[in-house]
């Protein structure tokens, strides 16, 4: 699938920090039949011994935005293997049409055994950020979509970037409080990555912007998790761009390494996601 941020519904650039891949640097190859496509995954998790089942993760570009009767075919494929638990489909909210909902319902009447998860990027709340990043869709549209999700008992995970430039601290920590006010089920924290060949390189190289030192990012990633509602599952807190487009931050390479440090940083630190939750 392509976007409505790139077929030129709305603009035909993408948003500014996405790259040619859409997102889905990491995916195996989108030529073969999604079942296939499992195999390889399989196969490239085969030395990971995490467990003898998968979540099939929709994740490069829109997917939600096909016919319908494309879209419950592309589920199915991944919902009728045995050893798929559930599918996760990441999309925008203005991709979320009367038809596509239905599909989305007719999938859990079809495999009541089987999860089903919307992951939306909000990315921000903050309005100069939006127009920045070339969202193309204001926050009402987030909050229809977040109603509609909600109304059919969908769980959905908010994906949330962390270091957009221009926005400070407390811009960032708003984002969480908007975030809580809908009770979603999950939340992705990405770490502002500059990836070559986008909009967001060609900044980053003219000096507009920095990126956050992992000091930085590790303290205000921590307080976001302090703000956090404690009933939402926390799905990412870095986050990591291909090392052969990534620009910066280099250290974010490190996943390994940055996911060690950071679990020391919660523990030195005694950090309990919630703790300066309050209810709005």
């Amino acid at each position: 699938m392509t976007c409505p941020n790139r077929d030129g519904t709305k603009d035909t650039r993408g948003c500014i920090f996405c790259s040619a891949g859409g997102s889905g640097d990491f995916a195996v190859s989108d030529l073969l039949p999604i079942k296939e496509q499992i195999v390889q995954g399989r196969h490239l998790l085969s030395g990971k011994h995490t467990g003898c089942r998968y979540i099939a993760y929709y994740q490069a570009f829109t997917n939600t935005y096909a016919p319908a009767d494309r879209l419950l075919s592309l589920y199915r494929d991944a919902l009728s293997q045995p050893d798929i638990a559930g599918i996760s489909i990441a999309t925008r909210p203005d991709c979320l049409s009367e038809e596509v909902l239905d599909v989305l319902a007719m999938c859990r009447q079809e495999f009541p055994d089987k999860f089903l998860w919307i992951e939306l990027g909000l990315q921000t709340c903050h309005e100069k950020s939006i127009r920045y990043i070339r969202r193309c869709y204001p926050n009402s549209v987030f909050e229809k979509a977040m109603q509609y999700l909600h109304a059919l008992s969908v769980p959905v995970i908010i994906h949330v970037i962390l270091g957009l430039p221009g926005e400070t601290e407390d811009d960032m920590y708003e984002t969480i409080r908007y975030v809580n006010l809908f009770h979603p089920f999950g939340i992705k924290l990405q770490l502002l990555h500059v990836l070559a060949g986008t909009d967001l390189a060609k900044d980053y190289t003219a000096g507009y912007f920095k990126v956050l030192e992992r000091d930085d990012y590790f303290r205000i990633v921590s307080h976001c998790l302090e703000l956090l509602d404690q009933s939402i599952v926390v799905h990412r807190i870095t986050g990591d761009g291909p090392k052969k487009l990534l620009i910066a931050p280099l250290w974010s390479a490190d996943k390994k390494g940055v996911l060690n440090a950071f679990r020391h940083y919660l523990n030195e630190h005694h950090i309990i996601q919630g703790s300066y939750y309050h209810e709005q």
